[in-house]
């Protein structure tokens, strides 16, 4: 037993605090001067208030809290995603009780008139731009920048109303004169982290597969009947189905209202073909920053996200303009007419390529460049408005500028590999051979426009009897790979190539009958060392098999071209001697 004793025995008068308070008792670092409260009503404001409140620094002697301004159709998972970042979270009741020296809300509802602290608000997008009759009663002015959602009683609510243009605050004298005494440009911090981040992008291009040669395709769609997903659903698989997965690799951004609607599994369900063909998806929470940064093309609609990865000289095409639902006068509105155009049913391939030869940045700068204003001082100048709600508490802003981090890295849903292609390409007759591979997805595919080739793990029932190439993509497998292609040739007797991997850059490979070599990719002096695909090296064999005009043998060696990508291939037949594959 212990020799400590029991704090339950312990007199009472042993627990009795000293003479300081509590609150000052309890903290490591000096007690706080003010407090500081963000609020928010979607996932999408939520991130952004988060966003922002970062501007206020811990060691100035603040204490930030965060709530919920209740009543939002889009509300759900908010608790929970407060919650998880680790800060102090109060319910709306108790944040209405308690005083705060100020409150900032990426959005704004009248109610918020009920907190006991000056509301600072600011844009929750690339500025004001949508009609949402159902929150500002009003059919002309946009989202924010209503009477009903600024004024209450003949008063204006927010003490401060940021905006990331002066163009907007000659909108705000339109739709409420008596709300203009109260704005200020503070441009838009959330872009300012995105320009800082572009050092990182190469990092970012490798978390989401745009690697050996492949560009990436963002797919963006903001919520709404009038959005991309709302206009064309399966856009997105037929973009992913329709590329080469070799040359291009496609992800999608959602707005979070749309996962807040129809939920996380909702929405994974919906694009679960699209996934198994290769699609990744950035969570609502994080990683669409990265995404604009990464990505090569934009296949979009009229969502701020849509508009950022414009705003960044990205490849801009849009499926759906919203026109129907945006303010005629707004930027966006401007964007959607003048952004160039997708035909979600041509050809979708031929009209990325076109829209990259055409590409001009500057076609759409007037556009951006009236939607946002002070990139370079947004975190100076919101961060110093901010502050001065403070200095009645002794609070001085920092000296310094603040410093915009790197977003964070993207973290993209995936599925399991791709497990079957259509596969077409072409042989030179010398050992070149171009290929192109596009998945496979079952009640999507109607015709073959080359021949199949699958991996070991496909299950459809008729594909991998009808294909000219499998392939065992496991190293590690139980079955050695000799003992493998053994066995599976005689089973699969429709076959022209059968590969096993050996590793990461060498492969087993079996020829239609019985001929085996040992294919190995080749690197250049100071080149990293490159992976060998086991389904495309059965397939640039298969080409070559099948190609009556070929003047060489496979020992003289191949070389795959997908795209802007290559490798060098040497094939080795079996040795008699104890070695049989020759060092790297």
């Amino acid at each position: 037993m212990s020799s400590v004793p029991s704090l339950l025995n312990r007199p009472a008068g042993w627990f009795r605090p000293s003479g300081r308070a509590a609150s000052s008792r309890w903290n490591t670092w000096g007690p706080p001067r003010a407090a500081v409260l963000g609020v928010a009503r979607t996932l999408t404001s939520a991130t952004r208030v988060v966003d922002v409140m970062h501007l206020l620094r811990g060691e100035d002697g603040i204490e930030k809290y965060y709530t919920v301004n209740p009543g939002s159709a889009f509300a759900d998972g908010l608790d929970s995603y407060l919650s998880g970042l680790g800060v102090h979270v109060l319910s709306w009741k108790e944040a209405t009780r308690r005083s705060f020296n100020l409150a900032v809300s990426c959005s704004v509802h009248p109610t918020m008139r009920r907190l006991d602290a000056p509301l600072m608000v600011l844009p929750h997008g690339a500025g004001y731009n949508r009609l949402v009759t159902e929150s500002t009663g009003d059919a002309l002015a946009p989202a924010g920048l209503s009477r009903r959602e600024l004024m209450w009683r003949g008063k204006v609510v927010p003490q401060a109303i940021g905006v990331s243009h002066p163009s907007q605050i000659d909108r705000l004298a339109e739709t409420c004169p008596e709300a203009v005494p109260y704005a200020l440009v503070v441009g838009d911090w959330c872009f300012q982290r995105i320009t800082a981040s572009l050092p990182h992008r190469d990092r970012y291009r490798s978390l989401l597969g745009a690697v050996d040669g492949r560009r990436l395709v963002v797919v963006h769609s903001t919520w709404s009947e009038h959005s991309l997903l709302g206009r064309h659903p399966d856009l997105p698989l037929r973009l992913v189905t329709a590329l080469p997965a070799d040359e291009f690799a496609v992800a999608a951004v959602f707005h979070p209202n749309v996962w807040a609607r129809h939920t996380r599994a909702g929405v994974l369900e919906r694009l679960g073909a699209a996934m198994d063909a290769g699609l990744m998806i950035i969570p609502p929470q994080e990683g669409w920053r990265a995404a604009v940064v990464a990505g090569d093309w934009v296949v979009g609609d009229h969502g701020s996200t849509s508009f950022y990865s414009a705003a960044a000289d990205r490849v801009t095409l849009l499926a759906a303009t919203g026109l129907d639902e945006l303010d005629p006068l707004s930027p966006a509105a401007a964007f959607g007419r003048g952004a160039p155009r997708l035909d979600p049913g041509g050809d979708l391939h031929a009209q990325l390529l076109e829209a990259a030869r055409r590409h001009d940045p500057a076609a759409l700068r007037p556009v951006v460049d009236g939607q946002l204003g002070s990139i370079d001082t947004s975190g100076e100048v919101t961060r110093a408005r901010m502050y001065r709600f403070l200095a009645r508490r002794g609070v001085r802003a920092p000296e310094e500028a603040p410093r915009p981090v790197p977003v964070p890295a993207p973290e993209p849903v995936r599925r399991a590999a791709v497990t079957a292609y259509d596969v077409t390409g072409s042989h030179d007759g010398h050992g070149v051979v171009d290929l192109q591979r596009r998945p496979l997805v079952a009640g999507h595919h109607t015709r073959a426009l080359g021949f199949y080739a699958v991996t070991t793990e496909e299950a459809h029932p008729h594909w991998p009897h009808a294909a000219e190439v499998l392939a065992r993509t496991v190293a590690d497998a139980e079955v050695a790979p000799l003992d493998w292609i053994a066995d599976a040739a005689p089973r699969h007797e429709n076959l022209n190539v059968l590969v096993a991997r050996l590793d990461e850059s060498r492969c087993l490979v079996r020829l239609r009958g019985g001929r085996r070599l040992e294919a190995r990719a080749e690197r250049d002096w100071g080149a990293g060392r490159p992976r060998l695909d086991p389904v495309l090296l059965g397939s640039a064999v298969n080409l070559w098999l099948t190609d009556g005009e070929r003047t060489s043998d496979l020992t003289d060696g191949l070389t795959l071209r997908t795209g802007r990508w290559e490798v060098r291939v040497a094939f080795t037949p079996p040795s008699a001697g104890p070695r049989l594959c020759p060092p790297l």
